[in-house]
């Protein structure tokens, strides 16, 4: 077997690539779909993308990200029923200690031109949040910047609509094949990807395998330490995956349970504060908390998250297979689900004594972090081209558009922060005070 490209991974990033690689060749005349393979141990969405929550947003305070953020959401926007994509906008509820960060946030946003509202001090935000939610109760919050644009979109039926467009631009998709290992030439390039189900000569491979990027990095023999030059002008070295247990579940009520004051879908929420959570059976915690939250009929309720935990088992075992049997510690438990109950109580009054109804099934994962918890999207071993996206991943749609025009010898501005090269030059992305890794 042989292709032009080919693709590892048939997730967000491996499909949008290839749909936006087959339609780059068909227009310059140099190839077309059936020049590019995906291939995928599973299937369609079987990894992360299709178990992600589906938030997609511009609150970034790292102005790389928000513009980046900016041209993935023109594409979701592009055609909302075929990416099966609700553009309800997106809610930053933030406490004191983020507020100059989320002003500068929205200050950026206009800039670009991203449609937003910020509302600052207490009573203000307050006032705008029950002009929303007329339950709305969370203290110890100052500021609410409202993005007009974003929303959330279902996993899978999206997954599909970009399947569906692969396949039409004649990609050729095959499942169920888990790679090996690549065959490399005497200059390093890799000719041929080697999987369970034979060898695939190749001329350009994209790796696009989320939480399994270090499997794919690791073949290549790529530093599994990365030196990383800090402001204060000296390095220090950082492992170049670490691995996050992402705190995710749904409160089994009717979505409709979830409406804003004119009985319309509301925003996301998403709340970060430092007012000490507390339910029936006492403190939950006291340091600074984060949850995000919408109705949602594909996972059947109110769905959403917390604060990841920090997976401390040693990267070589999480990295084989994240996801699958071997790793079940890694579901979320009854700590985190005592968490979101309490988390939407505190935010909306609707939720309270609701906490029974938290749904028992696994959800979350694992999330793979580069070690300054962005994305790298760069090439390495002269064609292997890692779209490594630190869990950034699934509302990133268009990244597949700007690494497919990389692919055709057009170097894209809006990548060139992400580069693996900016640890060792110290070009680090801004860090917030937001309590989330990836923010």
């Amino acid at each position: 077997m042989s292709a032009h490209y080919v693709i590892v991974g048939a997730g967000i990033h491996g499909l949008s690539t290839a749909w936006h690689l087959a339609r780059e060749l068909r227009a310059s005349g140099r190839g077309d779909g059936r020049d590019i393979l995906i291939i995928d141990k599973t299937g369609v969405g079987a990894g992360a993308s299709g178990i992600a929550c589906g938030v997609i947003r511009n609150n970034y305070f790292q102005p790389a990200m928000r513009e980046l953020m900016a041209h993935s959401v023109s594409i979701w926007e592009s055609d909302p029923a075929g990416f099966s994509y609700h553009p309800v906008g997106y809610l930053q509820i933030s406490h004191e200690a983020m507020r100059d960060d989320v002003a500068s946030i929205h200050d950026q946003q206009k800039a670009i031109g991203y449609r937003s509202t910020f509302v600052e001090g207490a009573g203000a935000s307050r006032t705008y949040l029950r002009s929303i939610f007329d339950d709305w109760r969370a203290e110890n919050i100052t500021s609410v910047l409202h993005e007009g644009q974003g929303g959330y979109a279902n996993n899978l039926a999206s997954l599909e609509g970009l399947r569906s467009r692969t396949e039409a631009e004649g990609v050729r998709l095959v499942p169920g094949a888990t790679q090996e290992d690549f065959v490399r030439d005497a200059s390093g390039a890799v000719t041929a990807v080697v999987t369970d189900r034979g060898r695939i000569a190749c001329e350009q491979v994209v790796v696009a395998t989320g939480p399994w990027v270090r499997r794919q990095w690791a073949m290549l023999d790529l530093p599994a330490v990365t030196r990383v030059l800090g402001p204060d002008g000296t390095h220090h070295e950082a492992a170049t995956w670490t691995y996050w247990a992402l705190q995710e579940g749904t409160l089994r009520v009717d979505p409709g349970f979830l409406v804003d004051n004119d009985g319309n879908m509301p925003p996301v929420v998403h709340v970060d504060t430092d007012a000490p959570l507390c339910d029936e059976r006492g403190l939950v915690t006291d340091e600074p908390w984060g949850l995000y939250y919408k109705p949602d009929f594909h996972f059947g309720g109110v769905q959403g998250g917390c604060v990841p935990d920090r997976v401390e088992r040693p990267a070589s075992d999480v990295a084989v297979d994240p996801y699958g049997p071997a790793s079940p510690d890694f579901s979320v438990g009854n700590e985190f689900h005592r968490t979101f109950a309490a988390a939407l109580a505190f935010c909306q009054k609707r939720f309270e004594g609701k906490a029974s109804l938290m749904s028992r099934e696994p959800s979350g994962g694992i999330g793979c972090f580069t070690p300054d918890s962005f994305p790298v999207f760069d090439t390495f071993a002269d064609n292997v081209y890692f779209i490594a996206d630190s869990n950034h991943g699934y509302k990133m749609i268009g990244v597949g558009a700007l690494v497919a025009r990389e692919l055709m010898g057009r170097r894209q501005a809006l990548l060139e922060p992400f580069r693996y090269s900016r640890y060792a030059e110290g070009r680090l992305h801004p860090v917030s005070n937001s309590p989330f890794p990836w923010s």
